[in-house]
C-alpha cells in the first residue's frame, strides 16, 4: 500500500473514533442524564481531567485532518509533510496515552457516589476490585446505575483510546517510510 493511501485510511479511521472520545467525555458529566450532579459538583474526578475530550478528542482530530492531508496529492503529499506528519502522529499518540491513562485511572477507582449518606469513592483503595463483584455496585445509592454508567463509558473510551494509539504509531512508521522513501503518487506516462 502507497504511503499516502495508508495515511488517508488512519486518518479516515481516526475522525470516528475522535468523536466517540469527545461523545463519551461530555455524557460523563451527566450521570443518570441528570445536570444536577455536574452542577452540584458530584462529578467523578477522572471525568474533569477531560481525557476523552481533550486526549482522545482534539489531540486526536487535529493530527487526523494534517495526516488526511498528507494523504492527498498535492503540496503535502512529498517527504517534508510525510515527515510532518510523524510529529503530528506523535502528538495523536501522546493525546490517545493520555485519554487511556485517564479511563483506566477512571475503572480503576470507580465513581463518585453517593454511599449511604456522605458523598465519596467507595471503590477507591480498595484490595479487591469493585469491577469483579457486582454485589459492591449496590453501595452506589445516587445517582441511579452510576457505576454501570461510569464502567460502560470509561470502557469504551479504554478501547477507543487504545486503538487510537495504535492507529497514530501506525502513522509514525508510514510517516517515517514516506519521509525515506518517498510517496508514491500515480504518475502518468512521460
Amino acid at each position: 500500500m502507497c504511503t499516502g493511501k495508508c495515511s488517508r485510511c488512519v486518518a479516515v479511521s481516526l475522525y470516528p473514533l475522535a468523536l466517540v472520545s469527545i461523545i463519551c467525555n461530555i455524557v460523563l458529566f451527566f450521570p443518570g442524564g441528570e445536570t444536577k450532579y455536574a452542577q452540584d459538583g458530584h462529578i467523578t474526578e477522572e471525568v474533569k481531567y477531560m481525557g476523552g475530550l481533550v486526549g482522545g478528542g482534539l489531540l486526536v482530530l487535529l493530527p487526523a485532518l494534517y495526516i488526511h492531508m498528507t494523504g492527498q496529492g498535492g503540496c503535502c503529499a512529498n517527504r517534508c509533510g510525510m515527515f510532518l506528519s510523524i510529529a503530528f502522529a506523535a502528538v495523536g499518540v501522546a493525546g490517545a496515552l493520555y485519554s487511556f491513562i485517564v479511563a483506566i485511572l477512571g475503572l480503576h477507582n470507580g465513581p463518585l457516589c453517593r454511599a449511604l449518606v456522605i458523598w465519596s469513592t467507595p471503590f477507591k483503595n480498595r484490595d479487591d476490585s469493585y469491577l469483579n463483584n457486582r454485589n459492591l455496585w449496590s453501595l452506589c445509592t445516587e445517582p441511579p446505575n452510576v457505576v454501570e454508567f461510569n464502567v460502560g463509558l470509561f470502557s469504551t473510551l479504554l478501547v477507543t483510546s487504545g486503538v487510537q494509539l495504535v492507529l497514530c504509531a501506525v502513522q509514525m512508521v508510514n510517516g517515517l517510510f514516506g519521509c525515506l522513501c518517498g510517496s508514491c503518487t500515480n504518475k502518468g506516462p512521460l
